[in-house]
């Protein structure tokens, strides 16, 4: 097994779900510990993949843009929010990106790109129907990144 010695970027995905706020902050301290900066990632699912289910009243690229819009708004509110505790941990930098596509794939994508690259992600996010229509996450993540995967449990993880 290859050992990590060093890592530059930790890139965290996260869903604004009330776990979210632990897994960001696990994020945080591996990333303090690399002294490495933390890019937090939240997908915007493309609607197509809702279109069987619902139909909004509004055009498909106005929604799209919507959800985009208001991922960006909460993504900064999250960013602010986790700044101080990251810093106290030694990260250099925060920030936050929104991207649209399939969730899996998009992260994946983005950390492949990135050099040095670790992805820390939580293994519960989506609950319920949202989980059995799309599956898990971090299981695609896990089989196709060509980074190293973290996964944390936030039902167990110290700093609750």
């Amino acid at each position: 097994m290859k050992r990590i010695e060093k890592v530059g970027i930790v890139v965290t995905p996260v869903d604004f779900s009330d776990n979210s706020k632990l897994i960001a902050e696990s994020a945080a301290f591996m990333a303090g510990r690399f002294q490495a900066d933390l890019i937090l990632l939240f997908v915007v699912q493309k609607f197509e993949d809702y279109s069987g289910f619902f139909v909004p009243h509004m055009s498909i690229p106005d929604f799209e843009q919507d959800l985009f819009s208001q991922a960006e708004d909460k993504m900064l509110a999250f960013c602010q929010e986790l700044e101080a505790f990251a810093g106290e941990q030694g990260v250099k930098e925060v920030q936050g990106k929104v991207l649209v596509g399939d969730v899996a794939e998009q992260i994946v994508d983005f950390a492949s790109e990135q050099d040095d690259g670790l992805i820390a992600m939580g293994t519960h996010g989506y609950k319920g129907l949202e989980k059995i229509m799309f599956g898990s996450v971090a299981d695609k993540v896990v089989k196709s990144a060509s980074c190293p995967v973290l996964t944390i449990n936030p039902y167990t993880c110290c700093n609750k």
